[in-house]
């Protein structure tokens, strides 16, 4: 048996939207009657009937409409889950956008105009994650001058905002790295009236670097090799003219012939570490090492040469790690090698040299000289930030000193203090150029403090991490 009918069942309620046709057709009845009646009564009462008809009709109209307005079933406003397919997907499509070029190694920036004469019109729009930290700018409307100062810059910004012309120049960034940039300006639609530019920098640090080295091998290299190359030239034809039948002459100059070919290879040597080192100098390098342990390394090597020197080695060396990071360890070795080596070169027979280790400093306690009187240089400062910590290695001496005008130049390449001989601590010049560009790229720092008389000491410190 089929259940009562009743008001409260929810499946047997008729809703507001259903009575919407049964009052058109009451109303469309009650018209077409009126309108049967006309035709067989007087034109006053059809008339009358007729207004009766509209105004159930209205009133039937304002009924459904305020049932629907009240009803549970009522369409709400859409909320931003209900939003249209194609807005959803342009959100999604500028998100996606925004990733790629965040996730980009070159910086991008969008930069907007106002007025050609007021060079604070220009602001950013919009800078991926590359340009914020290369520029060290926030990604809001900050003006394009406070971010860029470089004229030639700013200048192909102008002519690809007002002048709608796409043009690029060089760029050349502060601080120690030297990093160089090919900056690119194109135009692009407007926003609000006002013209738009996009701007992409493109790193060539490294293409600038390998030209300026080749430029500086055919320079220096071969100044450096046109004497042992004389030399060598001179004893050659010593030997095969009247020298030839001299044991003794033909031993002596053998010897120095031997010198001056190992003389060619160190230079050759160093120079190609030198190009390694500046092609990657922009990179810092990965992982840590710890100077304690290296510096024991590279003194069990130093030893034999110590010795042959009469030169004693006395090591400070703390009982904790002392651990610089991020840091190279093949290069590592080569500053402390290159440091011991030169004051080994320079100590006198009977004398000694002290390396040191010494962990958390900061950089005003690295720089800072030991010897009272003694004239001090930084040869490299890092772009350290506030409190940035150091572990430091200090390599001193007890030669003749350095005098206070050649302390500048230490670190130029082949550059050598006036009055050396040539003969006298073989050298090629370019031992305290490798170690400023391994410190540079390690964004660490090198200081040389020296008084004539009183030994050089050079300190080398990298980030601790």
């Amino acid at each position: 048996m089929a259940a009562p009918l009743s008001s409260a069942s929810p499946s047997r309620r008729l809703s507001p939207i259903a009575w919407a046709p049964l009052m058109a057709a009451v109303a469309v009845a009650a018209l077409l009657g009126a309108l049967a009646v006309g035709r067989v009564a007087s034109p006053l009462t059809a008339s009358l009937l007729a207004v009766l008809t509209l105004a159930v009709g209205a009133g039937a109209s304002l009924w459904m409409v305020e049932r629907l307005r009240t009803s549970p079933t009522a369409v709400a406003p859409p909320s931003p889950r209900d939003r249209p397919a194609g807005v959803a997907s342009s959100l999604a499509a500028a998100a996606a956008i925004s990733s790629v070029l965040d996730a980009m190694e070159d910086p991008v920036l969008v930069v907007s105009g106002d007025e050609p004469d007021d060079l604070a019109s220009r602001r950013l729009v919009y800078a991926n994650a590359a340009a914020g930290e290369l520029f060290r700018a926030a990604r809001d409307a900050a003006p394009l001058v406070t971010v860029v100062r470089d004229p030639r810059v700013l200048e192909v910004v102008d002519e690809a905002l007002f002048g709608r012309i796409a043009s690029e120049t060089t760029y050349a960034a502060g601080g120690v790295q030297d990093r160089v940039w090919r900056a690119k300006a194109k135009p692009l639609g407007e926003a609000d009236g006002r013209p738009l530019a996009l701007l992409t920098l493109r790193d060539e640090t490294e293409l600038r670097r390998s030209e300026r080295t080749r430029a500086d091998f055919l320079a220096n290299a071969s100044h450096e090799l046109r004497t042992p190359l004389a030399s060598l030239t001179g004893f050659i034809e010593t030997l095969r003219g009247h020298a030839r039948d001299d044991a003794d002459a033909r031993e002596r100059f053998l010897g120095i012939m031997q010198d001056q070919a190992a003389r060619m290879a160190r230079l050759i040597e160093d120079l190609m570490s030198l190009s390694r080192i500046e092609l990657n100098e922009h990179i810092p390098p990965q992982g840590g090492v710890d100077l304690r342990l290296t510096v024991k390394d590279v003194l069990d090597a130093l030893t034999p040469l110590a010795e042959d020197r009469r030169v004693r080695i006395e090591a400070r060396l703390p009982e904790a790690p002392a651990n610089a990071r991020p840091a190279d360890r093949d290069q590592v070795v080569q500053v402390i090698q290159n440091l011991a080596e030169n004051a080994l070169k320079y100590a006198p027979a009977d004398s000694s040299v002290v390396i040191e280790v010494v962990d958390d400093m900061s950089a005003a306690e690295a720089v800072t000289p030991r010897q009272i009187g003694a004239a001090h240089f930084p040869l490299l400062t890092p772009d350290h930030a506030g409190g940035q910590r150091y572990v430091g290695l200090r390599v001193a001496d007890a030669g003749p000193g350095i005098a206070r005008e050649h302390l500048p130049r230490l670190s130029e390449r082949f550059y050598r203090v006036e009055g050396q001989r040539p003969g006298e601590r073989a050298g090629t010049g370019l031992g305290l150029a490798i170690v400023k560009h391994i410190m540079n790229r390690h964004r660490g720092g090198l200081m040389v403090e020296s008084a004539p008389g009183q030994g050089a000491a050079f300190v080398a410190y990298f980030p601790s991490g």
